[in-house]
């Protein structure tokens, strides 16, 4: 059978101590989680998602991730946990 996987993805939730707020239309927002996608092509896309800080559900709005060696070294270790956990899956 001939299966066309066009993504892989995965949240991971974004440590307390690394966290960053953001602004979107006059709103700002704690980023809590990432989710990253495996493209085909074999590299990561990533976006951010929060809460807005003055409270509420707020609308569901990405943001781009900030870049730091921890960002980043949190975004690889989930990949590697991930990909364990796929190589480990026994079906539904």
């Amino acid at each position: 059978m001939d299966i066309a996987i066009n993504a892989l993805a995965f949240n991971v939730a974004i440590p307390e101590h690394l966290r960053w707020r953001d602004v979107r239309r006059g709103e700002e927002f704690e980023l809590q989680s990432i989710t990253v996608r495996l493209l085909p092509d074999g590299s990561l896309a990533a976006e951010a998602y929060g809460k807005p800080v003055a409270g509420g559900r707020g609308a569901y709005v990405s943001f781009a991730v900030r870049r730091s060696d921890e960002i980043d070294a949190l975004i690889s270790d989930a990949a590697d946990a991930a990909s364990r956990r796929w190589a480990e899956h026994r079906g539904l």
